[in-house]
């Protein structure tokens, strides 16, 4: 007959049995630990969370760092380019059309770093399984989850320049030098 026991049934006895073997009194503690797979999963979502509580801070100050960097380039690129801005609104172009040139601009330097972030990601993730037999995985959720916040900071950071190209006066940039 196969007679079929809960973990937590199992963890009770097998604690009984040892702490008779040892001969613990009822009333002390345990002078051993029983390891369970519940066990050290638990311990393994615990070390997890506090790798993510680690992490998160340390990316979004980078990507506010990029997205900063980001912003100065099209700064940049708006005074470089004022009498062009100018010289486009004069034979028609529309502020909406200067601010969408601007912001696929910024998008794009954003994707492009995104894109070396993400093939440096995948050759660290290469080097790890090389290197210590785990075997990891890159889904490409996450290499679309990257694109999407390259993307969303070009967006952010590129608007103010853009809007700032957008606004500019024709003949005010024309004259500008």
């Amino acid at each position: 007959m196969l007679i079929v026991t809960t973990t937590a049934r199992t963890d009770d006895e097998a604690r009984e049995l040892l702490r008779r073997r040892r001969n613990v009194p009822y009333d002390k503690p345990d002078s051993f630990d029983i390891t369970t797979p519940s066990g050290i999963q638990e311990s393994f979502g615990k070390m997890l969370s506090m790798v993510a509580m680690i992490v998160i801070p340390i990316v979004s100050v980078a990507l506010l760092v990029g997205g900063i960097g980001v912003m100065n380039i099209m700064l940049v690129s708006v005074t470089e380019r004022t009498r062009e801005i100018g010289l486009r609104m004069a034979v028609g172009a529309r502020g909406r059309d200067i601010l969408a040139q601007f912001l696929i601009e910024a998008v794009t330097l954003s994707l492009i770093g995104g894109a070396i972030g993400v093939l440096l990601g995948a050759v660290a993730t290469w080097g790890v399984a090389k290197f210590s037999g785990w075997n990891v995985d890159m889904s490409a959720a996450s290499i679309v989850l990257a694109a999407g916040f390259s993307a969303f900071v070009g967006v952010f950071f590129g608007f103010y320049p853009a809007r700032r190209a957008s606004k500019l006066l024709p003949i005010q940039a024309l004259r500008y030098e």
